[in-house]
């Protein structure tokens, strides 16, 4: 939709027409559109091959082919889509690949579908741009949502997007920022068109100083003057980072990509600071004198910025004098500063430090028995589960998983020996399971077999649907894999159980300590 915006921007005064053909809206008011013709077509890849299926549209004599987002697109799984649309097309046109990196699946395209293809990088390729900078704050998990709320206040003009790995995620993070009384709300699968439509409206109008997403539902977003893109969580995907993060510092303009990350992730952190080739700097979740100053001087800078309205002359300004001639300058001062700031004062007056007295060179935490005597201990995961099982050449981090309780996590028969990769898991998992709004999580190709996770509720749903499935000659086999806790058990593949053996040879584990210090709510006064 904001692509043939600006096709409409941009053809005002010349005999054009165009037509965004997507999901979530009607068909047959596009059908209808394209039946009248049209000189654009834009178009998701799934609407347009159903329209193709139909045999609604003919693209046999087009000149021009656009692919944006081309590695975002072969991420979500629409490989198979898109090279049943390049098929429709002549041999003879001007093919344009845009993408913000180069995986070898995007150059598979530029291979086989153009001619004596040029490529032009703007920049380093696979790199951050050089007008972001990204900052990361280390803290135990269950701090996160606090570090978020302090971030927000220490940044009063903050405009910017917050990405979660999941809905449910992305739903509560929203729902409590707006009880706590800030500007936010949520972008996700779960929501109608015209109720995405309502929020980026919102968002761009800048009625909201920050959107909620996950990374599915922001694909394609063009906002303008991000200030910041906060990770509160870390995408499974590392090149996924480059795109939350290139939201920001666009047009030559400066932003911030912040990353909120537990001990457990410095590692994740290093593999995304190589592939982006730029380092993070960290940074100490502020106090709340920090926080109070910062929210004090942006108020005295939007004071003296104000335009003076009122007349000298006028009843106002005689209501205002006769009420406080009695107080003196210093007085006023005091009675300002505590109708605005007496409760945030309140809430950050003996508010605990929720950093963790760590680096990200260090290898073990400092100052270990203070942090104990401050009652500031890590949970027992923090401590014990900073292990990585190394499957070969691939790794897989359990905290990672056990953190996304939300979803389940699959074995399957197929690997690398039988040519697979993340794109053709996700293009089976779409065409057994025929739902795109299935959220899918981490997926892990090895030799001979392969993980994904897909959100719980759907658990079911999916050992149904590959039931006699083949791929490529082989029976498909899809079973509910699980990660034992502490040593892998006897008859396990790598460190996984399938099925049912886990309930049999899982070990026991201790009950995890719980540090039950919170910070407790603060709801700011909106403006």
């Amino acid at each position: 939709m904001q692509i043939e915006r600006d096709f409409k921007n941009y053809c005002k005064y010349l005999p054009i027409t165009t037509v965004a053909v997507y999901g979530g809206a009607s068909i047959e008011t596009q059908l209808k559109t394209l039946k009248s013709g049209v000189h654009i077509v834009v178009a998701t890849p799934g609407r347009l091959v159903d329209i193709i299926k139909r045999r609604k549209i003919d693209l046999s004599h087009i000149r021009h082919l656009v692919l944006d987002e081309s590695d975002e697109m072969l991420h979500m799984g629409f490989q198979e889509d898109i090279d049943t649309i390049l098929e429709q097309t002549p041999s003879e046109k001007r093919t344009l690949l845009f993408s913000a990196t180069m995986p070898a699946n995007v150059r598979r395209i530029a291979n086989n579908y153009m001619n004596n293809p040029h490529e032009i990088t703007i920049g380093n390729k696979n790199a951050g741009a050089d007008t972001v900078s990204h900052h990361v704050y280390m803290v135990h998990s269950k701090d996160r949502y606090l570090v978020l709320k302090r971030i927000a206040d220490f940044c009063p003009d903050i405009y910017g997007i917050v990405f979660c790995r999941t809905r449910q995620e992305t739903k509560e993070i929203a729902d409590k920022l707006m009880a706590d009384g800030y500007n936010a709300d949520a972008l996700h699968g779960d929501l109608s068109q015209a109720q995405r439509d309502y929020v980026m409206k919102k968002f761009r109008n800048k009625n909201l100083n920050m959107l909620v997403a996950t990374d599915v539902a922001a694909r394609g977003l063009d906002v303008h003057n991000l200030t910041h893109v906060i990770n509160y969580s870390l995408p499974d995907d590392i090149e996924v980072y480059t795109h939350r993060s290139g939201r920001t510092g666009r047009a030559g303009k400066e932003g911030i990509s912040i990353a909120i990350i537990n001990l457990r992730e410095k590692g994740r952190l290093r593999q995304i600071e190589r592939f982006i080739k730029k380092s993070f700097i960290q940074k100490q979740v502020p106090h709340g004198a920090e926080i109070c100053q910062a929210q004090l001087i942006h108020l005295i800078q939007k004071i003296k910025d104000a335009e003076v309205t009122i007349d000298k002359t006028g009843a106002l300004y005689d209501t205002m004098l006769s009420n406080f001639e009695n107080f003196t300058k210093e007085e006023l001062l005091q009675k300002f500063i505590s109708y605005e700031f007496n409760r945030l004062l309140e809430y950050y007056q003996n508010a605990p430090d929720i950093n963790v007295a760590t680096t990200l060179d260090s290898g073990k935490k400092e100052n270990r028995n203070t942090l104990r005597n401050k009652h500031e201990r890590s949970d027992t995961f923090d401590r014990k589960e900073r292990n990585e099982r190394n499957f070969g050449k691939e790794r897989y981090n359990q905290d990672t998983y056990r953190e996304r309780k939300d979803f389940s996590r699959f074995f399957i028969n197929i690997g690398k020996k039988n040519s697979v990769d993340k794109s053709t898991i996700l293009r089976l998992l779409n065409e057994h399971i025929n739902d795109r709004s299935v959220q899918y999580g981490a997926i892990d190709i090895l030799k001979s077999f392969s993980f994904f996770e897909v959100e719980k509720e759907k658990t079911a749903k999916v050992l149904s649907a590959f039931k006699n499935a083949i791929y490529d000659g082989i029976p498909i086999s899809v079973e509910i894999a699980q990660v034992p806790e502490g040593k892998a058990a006897r008859g396990s593949k790598n460190g996984f159980i399938q099925g049912n053996d886990f309930f049999h040879n899982a070990p026991k584990t201790k009950k995890s300590y719980n540090n039950k210090k919170h910070e407790g709510s603060f709801k700011r006064r909106k403006r």
